[in-house]
């Protein structure tokens, strides 16, 4: 997975609020480069022909961005062929603030005002922790418009918020007094219909923040609606281990993942997902 620097062209005046792009990356890394505004990241590639695209919701639980899973997850995704953006959603302020955030940013990539080619048939969007709720929730909401994702990558997500929940998560995205009944509201699991995208969910058993039942919750939603879900449950690793590259996320200082955590297959797996997909090509697998 590409983990090249990238230069910085000059700002896309289109862009909303906390999006930053990156490019598909083509063969020669320097025909690549990453844009930034006040809230979104963009890498964008030199490619003329559409590509897919997919918009980055990091974690924090609603609270602040666990920043190895914004840019290091666009580069990855860049690099398989895919342009990636990036949103830094409000955080601390109450929904529904960052879904509508969400909602324009998947819009605004999905009309191509940045400039860059995307295929609007072949939008994505990745989540992790509570940014997997948040896109679970994106997810759940445009479909009944039409207008939702074409499919859906969650890694260790919060999905209900009544059940076993991440507190804090709840408690920023809701407030401190949100009743039970407002609390089930915004649980995905509860919304999901059959005009649901295929989804690829991973989680691991011994997480200690977000319990592996918030996964089993969605995937069995997904399953009843009858939407293809690949479902990747892990033995070990801790909360918010991102790429889950060993020694490297979230620092070097302070690695979340050790070699022999399972969970570093994981982005293996979802690149095959993608691929047998048509998204990218199995020439840029390892």
């Amino acid at each position: 997975m590409s983990t090249t620097d990238f230069a910085a062209p000059a700002d896309p005046t289109s862009a909303p609020a906390g999006v930053t792009v990156y490019p598909a990356l083509q063969s020669d890394p320097a025909s690549s480069a990453v844009t930034t505004t006040a809230a979104v990241t963009t890498t964008a590639s030199a490619a003329d022909a559409p590509r897919p695209a997919v918009l980055v919701l990091p974690g924090g639980g609603y609270g602040h961005y666990g920043e190895h899973e914004a840019e290091p997850v666009a580069r990855w995704l860049a690099g398989l062929g895919m342009h990636a953006f990036v949103l830094r959603y409000p955080v601390l302020t109450p929904h529904p603030a960052p879904l509508n955030a969400a909602r324009a940013a998947l819009a605004w990539v999905r009309d191509g005002e940045h400039g860059l080619a995307v295929d609007a048939s072949r939008v994505a969007v990745i989540g992790f922790s509570a940014g997997g709720h948040l896109a679970a929730h994106l997810t759940t909401d445009a479909v009944r418009d039409g207008v939702g994702p074409a499919r859906l990558v969650l890694g260790y997500p919060v999905i209900s918020l009544a059940h076993e929940t991440h507190e804090g998560s709840a408690r920023n995205l809701l407030g401190p007094d949100a009743s039970v009944a407002e609390r089930l509201r915004h649980s995905p699991d509860r919304l999901v219909t059959s005009a649901h995208p295929p989804t690829f969910v991973w989680h691991t058993a011994d997480d200690g923040a977000v319990p592996l039942s918030h996964s089993l919750r969605y995937t069995a939603a997904l399953a009843d609606a009858d939407v293809p879900v690949d479902l990747h449950v892990f033995a070990h690793g801790r909360h918010g281990i991102g790429l889950a590259r060993p020694g490297v996320d979230p620092s070097p200082a302070d690695p979340a993942v050790v070699p022999t955590d399972d969970a570093v297959e994981w982005t293996g797996l979802c690149e095959r997902w993608f691929a047998r997909a048509g998204w990218i090509s199995g020439e840029r697998l390892g």
